[in-house]
């Protein structure tokens, strides 16, 4: 784990993502080196000052990219408003949930990633799934040498990721080298459901799945057969559940098991454990819709796969990192054990030999994500080599 700021494990998080989501060093340093007192400070006044700087650097590419697009620069203007993006994301994501601001610098993240995404001609567009009187809005990266409907991988963010940042981190561009599409979704708790239209949290994940289930089936360019579903760090809890009572997903994977939230939180009530981020308690009442923190924790007892695993009946891939300092490795493997109707179930730990050993494997996730990639690739009849030429 890239360690930027000694005794900030929040911070660090924050850093390593944005580094896996394109940020670029010389950036990384210009925008950290005047942060290493900040680091110490208490969240308020920390993370006030890591939103000042890392604000500033964005908003200084988005000027470079108005000047490359004056000068008909597309591709270049993309590329910088692409990590702009990251940093007004990274800054965002580390704010108290009513920050004042906090709702227009998240607005803005979304312009400016829809902006650079077309400039730079990425293999993204941004679709919306009704859900309700509202709608789950996502990324679709369609598969690349694909003729006719192709297999899909629905992905799901954890507690505090987005659409964008799993997007940029890889997997959706993995799976499509490998002939497999991709929807990224920002499900009821995060990203926009949770900013821009107030959906919190559920435990029955099965409910908003089902619809995304529904709305794929509606498309022309994608297999109904060959639905899989990835969860990332809390989503390593959604996924498993929307598996087991959503029987038309055709695998599962997670990259970082989340077996039994609820002991995990009782946990961090006795200061177990990372953080993974500021404000904790208050961002899990807002996710969750909790009134207080006795509130949370009832709504927390529903968050465990006991009693559910049996239900799955497709193939399922279990991830792990091995030194996970936010959610112990024997929840993988219990989630493993459990999986006993499983056809195809397997269990992977990430240590330090291929690396990704830390929470999700968000130290190193190349290894790691095309590790998933190809397994769903096999899984779901896609392809982990390029066809040779006949030339």
């Amino acid at each position: 784990m890239f360690k930027y700021f000694p005794t900030n494990y929040v911070w660090n998080l924050s850093v390593d993502l944005a580094i896996e989501m394109g940020a670029k060093i010389g950036e990384i340093e210009e925008m950290c080196a005047p942060l290493q007192d900040a680091a110490k400070q208490p969240d308020a006044a920390g993370t006030a000052a890591f939103r000042g700087t890392w604000s500033r650097m964005a908003d200084k590419l988005c000027a470079l990219a108005e000047e490359d697009e004056a000068r008909g620069r597309l591709i270049s203007a993309g590329d910088k408003y692409g990590r702009a993006a990251t940093y007004y994301l990274t800054a965002e994501r580390l704010q108290p949930h009513n920050a004042p601001g906090r709702s227009a610098l998240y607005k803005r993240m979304l312009d400016v990633f829809n902006h650079g995404v077309n400039l730079a001609g990425e293999n993204c567009v941004r679709v919306e799934i009704p859900y309700g009187e509202a709608h789950l809005s996502a990324l679709y990266v369609p598969a690349e040498g694909v003729e006719g409907r192709a297999p899909i991988l629905v992905q799901l963010n954890g507690l505090d990721s987005t659409k964008e940042m799993k997007y940029r981190v890889g997997l959706p561009r993995w799976l499509a080298q490998r002939g497999v599409s991709s929807l990224v979704v920002d499900q009821p708790g995060t990203g926009e459901a949770l900013r821009l239209h107030g959906l919190t949290a559920v435990y029955n994940s099965e409910i908003w799945a089902s619809r995304i289930v529904d709305w794929l089936e509606t498309r022309d360019d994608v297999d109904p057969g060959r639905i899989g579903c990835e969860g990332v760090s809390l989503g390593g809890y959604y996924c498993p559940r929307a598996v087991a009572f959503e029987p038309r997903f055709a695998c599962g994977a997670v990259w970082g098991a989340n077996h039994d939230w609820r002991d995990v939180q009782k946990k961090r009530l006795q200061r177990e454990g990372n953080f993974p981020v500021p404000h904790y308690w208050e961002h899990v009442r807002w996710v969750w819709g909790a009134r207080d923190t006795d509130d949370f924790m009832r709504i927390a007892e529903n968050v465990h796969l006991d009693g559910v695993l049996d239900r799955i009946k497709v193939p399922f891939l279990v991830t792990h990192g091995e030194k996970d300092s936010q959610i112990p490795l024997q929840w993988a493997q219990r989630t493993y054990e459990q999986l006993v109707n499983s056809p195809k179930r397997e269990l992977k730990i990430f240590g330090e030999r291929e690396g990704g050993a830390q929470h999700s494997s968000f130290d190193n996730p190349t290894n790691a994500g095309a590790y998933i990639a190809d397994w769903v690739a096999e899984t779901l009849g896609g392809r982990t080599a390029v066809a040779k030429s006949s030339n």
